[in-house]
Formats: C-alpha cells, structure tokens, sequence
C-alpha cells in the first residue's frame, strides 16, 4: 500500500471505537481511508457511523497527524500491515474479527502457514513447564512456528524453547510494541524479533489493559493451523484462546493435568467437553494436521543414551528435577563422567538443567539402551 494511503490506515487506528467493522464501513462509504479522513461529522453519519462515533471520529482528526503517524511508526522499525497487503498473514485474514492494522516488527515468511499455537497458565507446575517446553521444542525442530502471547509461565517457555530449537516463534502482543508486557520479557522480544516477529493489532504507546488480552487471543488462534493448551485454570485467557480457535475452525488440542491439580482444570474439561484432542507429544499435533517432516525434522537417533555412562546416568533422572549428587550417587560413577554425560544428553534434548545443578528428563527414550 502506498505510504499517502497507508498513513491514513494508522491514523485510522489510533482512533478510539474503531475496529475491523467501522473501517469497513468507512472505506465501503468513501472507497479510500484518505477520503475520509476528510469527511465531516454529517458525511460520516450519512456513512454509517452513530452520531457519537463520528464526533470521536472528527475530533480524532483534529488532533492526529496521519505523517507524525507514519514517521513514528517508520522511526520504531515498525511496519504496518493493512487486510489489504499481500503480507498480511493469509491465515489471519480468513478470521470473521480480522484487525484492520497489524504493527509487526521481525520478519513474516510463506513459511509461518505452518504455524502451531501453544498457550496455558501464567503459573505452571513443574509438569506444566515440561510438557511445554518438551512439545514446542519438538514442533519448531519438526519446522513449525510456534505462536503464543509473550505472558509469563507457558506462552514465555513456548518462544524460548522455539528460540532454543533454533526455529521461529511469533508474538501477540496486548499492548503497543514499544510497551513491552512483562517488561521482564524485553530481552526475550528482541530474541523473537531476529527469529520470526512480534506483532500487535494496538498502536504504538498503547498501554497493556485487561480487555486488551482477551481480544489479542482471537489473533494468536487465528495465524495458526491449531492450538496446544498446556495447564489452563477455568477462567483462564488460554481456554478463550482456544474457543477462538474452535470460531474460526481451527484445530484444539489440549494436553491433559492431573485431576486434582487445579491449574488443569480449565484443560481438563476442554477435553471432556469441548471435544479437544488429547496429546501427549509433539507428534500426535503434527499427525492431526497432517504436517510431514521437514529439514528440521527430529533425528531420532538424539532421542537414545550413545554409551553405557549416558544410560547409566539416566536411569537415574526423572521427571521431576534430580540433584547431579543424586545421580551420582545412585549411578555409583565418577562426578567427572556424570557431569560429562548430562552435558551430553542437554545437547541432545534429553535432560535439561532447571537451576541449582538440578536435572530432569526431557522425554522418554525411544527403547532403553541396554548396557552389557
């Protein structure tokens, strides 16, 4: 899109009260955003607008200048993408609700179509937390772009663990993208930005807001083919992520919790009621979707111990932390080599390092390695 058409489309988009409906409307009416930035408070009426829209409308342009618009978004490295350019993600212009403006900073390839949404509690378990990262860091080695909202707990170990895979990762954010929310997150922004993108239908300056959230969560279903739901309390914003998902008839997989557990309440019951599938690894998504394997597709042979040390030693590691003075008392070998073979199994995706010198197993082994 032109930049005297486009600067319009943003102005549009700071204006309070309009949204993907009253665009249409307006640009119907007028056949252009630039036309209509002109107009009247009676010519945007006798457009369609109620009479309070139009007069927000009209003092809106009063004091937004469509050029500051365009510069600032130009100087933040931003770009804006209207449902009318060809980079507008094709998935999300097929939603009923698509946004009109979609601020992205980082890159958006043909190859995010094949993109899978993991989402869950901000307060995952230690179950929780495994589950997630074990399964996204599946799906990206298998190639698939991992898209979540950048909250804390399960959407933060989703883009790191696809981060970690050495694959891309898309973040919806509920606020403008120079309002980093957590802020804690900001170095993880600029992570995602060189390895896929983050994108925000709000524009820049606009604060996070509680009602922000839950509309953001018809954009992060609505770029992917389905949706992972990992730990989810009733009432949480990640079962409104995936009834999104369910409107624009995308797939809803959910990964189930422990029945006394709360936080996998929410999931629990998506699976029980609301027909979502159940998985138990990366594998059981990419069958659903019928995604085949690509480049990045997992080397089986990292899923088995190389030697009788890496077998040894874990044997000993669950699925709940172990400390390395566990594993090397239990294994009865050298700190040296314990240490030696965890290092080695990390590489590999075996066992991960969760703090302290605490290890966990990351997943099962395809048939134990049997020491002679």
């Amino acid at each position: 899109m032109e930049s005297t058409e486009l600067k319009h489309w943003i102005a549009f988009n700071r204006v309070s009260g309009v949204g993907r409906a009253r665009i249409a409307l307006i640009e119907g009416h007028f056949g252009s955003l630039e036309r209509a930035w002109q107009a009247s408070t009676a010519e945007l009426i006798e457009a369609g607008l109620d009479r309070r829209t139009a007069r927000t409308v009209t003092k809106s342009i009063a004091t937004i200048n469509p050029d500051d618009e365009l510069a600032r978004v130009q100087a933040a490295s931003v770009r804006a993408l209207t449902w009318h350019d060809e980079d507008y993600p094709a998935r999300l212009k097929e939603i009923y609700d698509k946004p009109p403006v979609l601020n992205v900073r980082g890159s958006l390839l043909a190859e995010d179509e094949r993109a899978v949404a993991v989402v869950g509690t901000r307060r995952p378990t230690a179950y929780g937390r495994q589950a997630a990262y074990q399964i996204t860091h599946d799906l990206a080695r298998s190639g698939v772009t991992i898209v979540s909202g950048l909250a804390r707990g399960i959407d933060a170990i989703a883009h790191r663990a696809a981060l970690e895979a050495g694959q891309r990762t898309i973040a919806v954010m509920g606020s403008g993208l120079d309002v980093i929310y957590p802020r804690e997150h900001a170095a993880l922004v600029n992570q995602i930005v060189e390895n896929g993108a983050v994108m925000s239908e709000h524009p820049l300056g606009a604060k996070p807001s509680a009602q922000n959230f839950p509309r953001r969560n018809r954009i992060i279903s609505g770029l992917t083919m389905g949706t992972v739901v990992i730990e989810a309390p009733e009432g949480s914003g990640a079962l409104l992520t995936s009834r999104h998902a369910l409107e624009q008839d995308r797939e809803v997989f959910a990964v189930p919790g422990s029945i006394f557990s709360p936080g996998s309440k929410g999931v629990n019951e998506l699976i029980r009621d609301s027909g979502a599938k159940l998985v138990l690894d990366a594998e059981d998504v990419l069958a659903e979707l019928n995604l085949s394997a690509t480049t990045h597709q997992l080397e089986l042979a990292a899923f088995f111990p190389e030697d009788e040390a890496e077998a040894a030693v874990l044997k000993f590691v669950t699925f709940d932390p172990v400390h390395i003075d566990d594993i090397t008392r239990n294994s009865a070998l050298a700190v040296s080599t314990v240490s030696s073979a965890l290092t080695m199994m990390e590489l590999k995706g075996l066992v991960k390092q969760v703090g302290g010198m605490n290890y966990m197993r990351l997943r099962e082994t395809r048939g134990e390695y049997q020491v002679v």
